[in-house]
């Protein structure tokens, strides 16, 4: 069985988004989470749903090798990036293009 993977949802940027949505999308942000608490890797990359992308339009932070974009409700996408096991949240965008640096 694929082992799976740890959510980090620790960074403030992160939960200050996610606060500020309304609770409609508060609670959908909280559902994702849920699921992908309860796939492996290989599942969230399949995964048509969640549409993992990985950002080249935006330098990643240093020490961060690559950071991507996950629709984690229909309206709203997240940037993450992967560290081993761990899928470590850095902002919830409820515009798609912002998520892409563009503007």
């Amino acid at each position: 069985m694929k082992e799976k993977i740890k959510l980090d949802l620790n960074n403030p940027e992160f939960q200050e988004s996610w606060l500020r949505l309304d609770k409609v999308e508060r609670n959908k942000v909280t559902d994702t989470l849920k699921k992908l608490s309860q796939l492996s890797w290989e599942q969230v990359y399949k995964d048509q749903g969640l549409k993992w992308e990985k950002i080249v339009s935006v330098k990643p932070p240093k020490g961060i090798e690559a950071i991507y974009s996950l629709r984690i409700t229909q309206s709203c996408r997240a940037v993450t990036f992967r560290n081993g096991d761990i899928m470590s949240f850095l902002i919830i965008s409820p515009d798609h293009d912002a998520t892409y640096g563009k503007k």
